[in-house]
């Protein structure tokens, strides 16, 4: 699968899912935008990817500010032209039961995965439309937006309320901004992981009694790593999933299927 000369934005790569999905791509051949609120780990991604040989830009954004988003998908266009390819990855949680959650930290939640969603979609199909009512040659292909659910979109945590909620919110979002871009020719699917080696999961997987949890739900018995979710990111890029739009793929080990609890030794 060839990414070769794409222009690429990954919100939230300067680490976990984001990063490894930056990496992916950039060894596919594309350009690579990091677009962080992280200034300082996500100019080190890019010095790395520049080093390795790769071409790569760190734009600082706050995915959940308007500005923020259009000073970012322009200053990527000044530098590459155009963008071929959104990784809609950036993502935040905020921990607490639904009787105990603040206002604050929902709207904290809210504002970053589901708003910064809507925000940065939008203004980059804007751009990837007008790429194409410029290209009267036909010499580029329509443009692709990949969005990061989650299993949690579905499955409920009671300790998660405002993730779970937006991520709810991203499968929507995900099917109306296909309908609506199709005409264009722009796809745009969601991927939507399990329990994947990241490092909030870390600390929770070095708690055996934590640990165990997760395997009891997880029946292919393993955490997933992120290069699995970044494989199924650049299938949805590439041409080989030319005719998939609105859909989410979850990738959880099995988990979703699961009715029972897996016996842990």
């Amino acid at each position: 699968m060839s990414s070769s000369g794409k222009v690429a934005i990954i919100t939230g790569g300067a680490k976990g899912i984001g990063l490894a999905c930056a990496i992916r791509l950039a060894n596919d051949g594309a350009k690579i935008i990091i677009a962080d609120i992280e200034e300082e780990e996500g100019k080190q991604v890019c010095a790395d990817l520049v080093e390795q040989g790769h071409d790569a830009k760190f734009i600082q954004c706050d995915v959940g500010k308007k500005l923020d988003v259009r000073n970012m998908v322009a200053a990527a266009v000044d530098q590459y032209g155009r963008i071929d390819i959104l990784v809609n990855n950036a993502g935040i949680i905020a921990g607490g039961d639904f009787l105990e959650i603040s206002e604050k930290d929902f709207d904290r939640v809210i504002k970053v995965n589901l708003k910064g969603a809507f925000l940065v979609g939008q203004a980059v199909a804007r751009q990837m439309v007008k790429q194409l009512e410029e290209d009267e040659n036909g010499e580029h292909e329509a443009g692709v937006i990949i969005n990061m659910s989650s299993v949690n979109a579905v499955l409920a945590i009671p300790t998660q309320v405002p993730y779970t909620v937006s991520k709810g919110g991203v499968n929507q979002l995900t099917k109306v901004m296909a309908l609506s871009l199709a005409p264009h020719g722009i796809r745009v699917n969601a991927v939507g992981p399990g329990s994947i080696m990241t490092d909030i999961l870390k600390a929770v997987a070095n708690d055996k009694a934590a640990n165990n949890r997760i395997m009891s739900r997880t029946p292919m018995g393993r955490i997933g790593d992120v290069s699995e979710i970044a494989s199924i990111v650049a299938f949805l890029a590439s041409k080989d999933a030319s005719y998939i739009t609105g859909q989410t793929i979850y990738a959880d080990g099995g988990r979703m299927p699961l009715n029972y609890t897996v016996p842990v030794e």
